[in-house]
């Protein structure tokens, strides 16, 4: 861990030059060679492995063009206890909606995660609204209220927003910036309101940084820069077109991430698009699906943090079971368990930070589901549903119609029908087709039964009623 410094040493001149340019490569680079640390400069290797990166790669940072990624920025600057102060971004919110000054972070302690207060008032509205409340959908007129919902409330955001803005003749590093810090914030909109509209939302930015890019003027710098940061929104479009069941658009926005990544040579990119490729390809194509985690495994092997690790290896017993190996799933299952079992880590990605225990719960039960086995699945479903992760209100409901379908399929139909009823609301408030998916295929089977009981027909009556709305 790098040491405590005092309030002093971010007065020094090449740090506060550093500072003004935006670049946090060169805020590392001034200061490792700060003449607080004595005569010689730290070197490269040891600030290297305090970031998680080889020296190779801090070089790349020093010399490169500037970091644009929030992630990377708000874990680096908490590392260093970089005064909040002097930043050029915000620093993840605590629970009193105060940024969380990076020298309250220490080895083994997970960065604060987003905060449904700290969101605006309109995405709180929607999370929290009754289940009769009209929820918004998709058209032009209506974009301004759907980048609301996604966090998109500053100017510089609706330039990117706005159907009817002059493209600028040349790109800055300011304007890369904001295209990065958007797809944080859609992250975070997206684990508690699903990505119905959110999807629209990113690939809107996508398509118009995209045209910007082919036609503005931009530096060499700015053009790298430019290439991770639409790799970045290329992997968040497709995550969200999977989570709004539109999964033949987001093949091609993965495929178009994997070739930013590495012209851009960043791996992290890469490593996020092949994780959400295995989990598009898991059912139509398993064995690929399996070869996609494994690819994930080796670019990141180094590197990645144990929570990475366990997603990876939680997408390969998955798609284990869905192959109907119950042993390779059961090893695989081990070596997720045993790699969150060490811990968060300063380094995970935002986007790592559902897996956790309620998300290995409910891949157990999606797998024993996938073995036949409904009353494993049913008991793996409980352990989340009656221990909810508050921050990841989407996946919570997901699971929660999975066990209704579990114990439809041990012969509860009763029990079946009066939990899919309860959930009815939840789950019409949630904009995530995904969940919506999975409840309509618990009434059609619901549906199907010869003699349905009064609870059956009080579900599909109550369903029916609110899909026609």
């Amino acid at each position: 861990m790098p040491p405590p410094v005092p309030s002093s040493f971010w007065e020094h001149e090449p740090v506060r030059d550093a500072l003004a340019q935006r670049h946090l490569g060169r805020v590392i680079r001034a200061y490792r060679h700060h003449p607080y640390h004595g005569r010689n400069p730290l070197p490269q290797v040891a600030v290297a492995d305090w970031l998680g990166i080889t020296q190779a790669q801090l070089s790349r940072i020093e010399n490169g063009p500037p970091v644009v990624h929030l992630d990377r920025l708000t874990h680096w600057a908490q590392l260093l206890r970089l005064p909040a102060k002097l930043l050029w971004f915000a620093l993840p919110t605590t629970p009193t909606g105060v940024a969380a000054e990076p020298s309250s972070v220490t080895a083994g302690q997970p960065l604060p995660g987003p905060v449904v207060g700290s969101w605006p008032n309109e995405l709180n509205h929607l999370v929290n609204a009754a289940p009769t409340e009209e929820v918004v959908t998709t058209d032009r007129r209506q974009f301004s209220t759907l980048a609301a919902l996604a966090g998109v409330t500053s100017a510089a955001h609706r330039e990117l927003l706005a159907e009817f803005v002059d493209p600028p003749s040349t790109i800055g590093m300011e304007q890369v910036r904001v295209a990065c810090t958007l797809v944080n914030e859609l992250r975070q909109a997206d684990a508690a309101v699903g990505a119905n509209e959110l999807c629209d939302v990113a690939v809107q930015v996508h398509s118009r940084l995209l045209s910007w890019a082919a036609n503005a003027r931009y530096s060499r710098e700015v053009g790298d820069a430019l290439q991770s940061a639409l790799a970045d929104l290329a992997v968040e479009a497709a995550w969200l077109a999977i989570d709004s069941e539109r999964r033949a658009t987001a093949r091609p926005y993965l495929n178009e991430a994997i070739t930013r990544a590495r012209i851009a040579d960043d791996p992290q990119v890469e490593v996020r698009a092949l994780t959400h490729l295995a989990l598009l390809m898991r059912e139509a194509q398993p064995i690929e699906s399996l070869h996609c985690a494994e690819a994930a495994l080796r670019t990141s092997a180094g590197w990645a943090t144990p929570r990475l690790r366990s997603l990876l290896h939680l997408r390969r017993a998955h798609t284990f079971a869905v192959l109907n190996d119950a042993s390779g799933y059961e090893r695989a299952m081990a070596k997720a368990r045993h790699e969150l079992d060490r811990g968060p880590h300063d380094d995970d990605q935002g986007f790592v930070h559902f897996v956790n225990n309620q998300e290995v719960q409910g891949i157990r039960g999606l797998s024993y589901l996938c073995l036949g086995q409904p009353g494993r699945a049913a008991d793996a479903f409980r352990v989340v549903t009656t221990d909810p992760s508050p921050a990841h209100r989407r996946n919570q409901l997901l699971y929660s119609v999975h066990l209704i379908d579990a114990t439809r399929q041990q012969g509860d139909v009763n029990q079946a029908a009066r939990m899919a009823l309860d959930a009815l609301p939840a789950v019409s408030m949630l904009r995530s087709q995904r969940v919506a998916r999975h409840l309509a295929g618990v009434r059609a089977n619901l549906g199907r039964l010869e003699r349905p009981t009064a609870a059956v027909q009080q579900f599909t009556r109550a369903y029916d009623q609110q899909v026609t709305r």
